[in-house]
């Protein structure tokens, strides 16, 4: 299979640099077009952006010349990691011209004829696509990925909802990188944790029941169970962790929800697309376990790991879900979209 040429919208900032680093040595795509504000177009990427990861960016990126975030030579398929603030009028705008988007950002994941994809949940909500060309006239397509807390709520959710979930506490301990860079000032972080990140709990309560909503045809029917989410700031480098609270409808036993972890597999998995974890949600049975130091970094960052299944006194269980946020809660989480898109024919 020849590879297909992508680009990157945003590719100078913290989630571009994820996707140029996870899209090195993909077998399926081949990054070949970076895009970013006009003070960076026309620089080589080396001197427009500074590199915040591990190690360098692989030599052909750090030698290409940023291109102005504008459709016309960019590939038919681009990764948004653009800034919300602008993100809509350059994401509509390709889509406009013809190009695939697959966004990170924010601003189009709640519009009604627009994917929160999630392959392993939800792959039926790709239908929701049609719509957009009938709708708003595009020749191409907008296709998101969720926030970073709620990929991992409800990775950790998927498995147990053939048991009828009825209402959902969720309470997060967000990563310091989920807020970007330069992110937290040091002398707020450190030694303390800071319970509020703006507009953090409204998506996550909102994004749930879209995600792990029913399609109906041309629409998603949200999920009728209540969704509370209460969301902190933590001294962590990588990794979103999300401890849960659920009722059922059918009173699920300790060995049925176990079974549904261990067991929980996607469309993915059955594709063996190249970026999916061939065990998606991963059960620990260790007390203390999953930990974002010791966890966040397997499989690539692409599992949601899962542990302290036990009984709930206020609703019926009670457990820990981990997933690392800059990867499977941003450009994995995308790239993933997009392989997905492809194994449907939607990037034909």
């Amino acid at each position: 299979m020849s590879r297909i040429e992508v680009g990157i919208l945003g590719a100078t900032g913290m989630v571009g640099q994820h996707f140029i680093k996870f899209l090195d040595g993909n077998p399926m795509f081949h990054l070949t077009w970076l895009g970013a504000s006009e003070r960076s177009a026309g620089k080589r990427y080396s001197d427009a952006a500074k590199w915040h990861l591990g190690g360098a960016p692989p030599a052909d990126i750090a030698n290409r010349k940023v291109e102005d975030a504008k459709p016309g030579n960019a590939p038919k398929l681009v990764f948004s990691a653009m800034d919300a603030s602008v993100a809509t009028e350059i994401e509509q705008a390709f889509a406009a011209a013809g190009h695939v988007v697959v966004s990170n950002s924010r601003n189009h994941r709640m519009e009604a004829d627009v994917p929160l994809l999630v392959p392993e949940i939800n792959p039926e909500h790709l239908k929701l696509v049609a719509g957009q060309q009938k709708n708003r006239g595009w020749k191409g397509k907008i296709v998101t990925n969720p926030n970073c807390s709620t990929i991992v709520l409800t990775m950790g959710l998927a498995p147990v909802m053939q048991f009828g979930v009825t209402k959902i506490i969720a309470t997060t301990l967000q990563a310091i990188s989920g807020a970007g860079y330069p992110g937290v000032p040091s002398m707020d972080i450190m030694g303390n944790v800071i319970p509020y990140i703006g507009n953090e709990e409204e998506k996550m309560q909102e994004e749930t029941q879209k995600i792990l909503g029913t399609f109906a045809g041309n629409r998603i029917d949200p999920l009728a169970a209540t969704v509370s989410a209460h969301c902190n700031r933590v001294p962590v480098v990588d990794g979103h962790t999300v401890t849960v609270s659920v009722e059922f409808s059918s009173k699920p036993t300790h060995a049925d929800l176990l079974h549904a972890f261990q067991t929980f597999k996607g469309l993915p998995q059955d594709r063996e697309l190249p970026s999916a974890p061939k065990q998606p949600v991963q059960y620990m049975t260790e007390n203390d376990r999953p930990q974002p130091r010791k966890d966040a970094e397997r499989d690539r960052g692409m599992a949601a790991f899962v542990g302290r299944l036990r009984p709930c006194p206020v609703f019926d269980w009670k457990f820990v879900s981990l997933g690392h946020n800059t990867v499977r809660g941003a450009a994995g989480a995308a790239v993933l979209n997009a392989e997905l898109m492809q194994s449907e024919g939607l990037l034909d």
